[in-house]
């Protein structure tokens, strides 16, 4: 937040985004014993997608998200509501 207040006055924005366990390559080769808990530890009760990740991220570089800095964007199907 603090390099959002500190670039904004140059046009810069400056966001996170913070995702929940994404369906990688590294995480769907793991036993169903370990996908398991993480997929219901979301409420949604699925594993994101990548690209559920890269639209987040595509839409904050948007000029549809033009007045948004200093924001943390939680892509995690619920998690962090719980």
């Amino acid at each position: 937040k603090h390099l959002a207040v500190e670039w904004a006055a140059s046009g810069i924005r400056v966001n996170a985004v913070a995702p929940g366990t994404i369906a990688t390559e590294a995480v769907v080769e793991l036993p169903e014993e370990y996908v398991a808990p993480m997929r219901e530890a979301h409420p949604v009760g699925r594993l994101g997608e990548p690209s559920e990740v890269a639209n987040a991220i595509l839409f904050l570089a948007s000029d549809e998200a033009s007045f948004v800095t200093g924001a943390i964007l939680p892509v995690d199907g619920g998690y962090l509501a719980q």
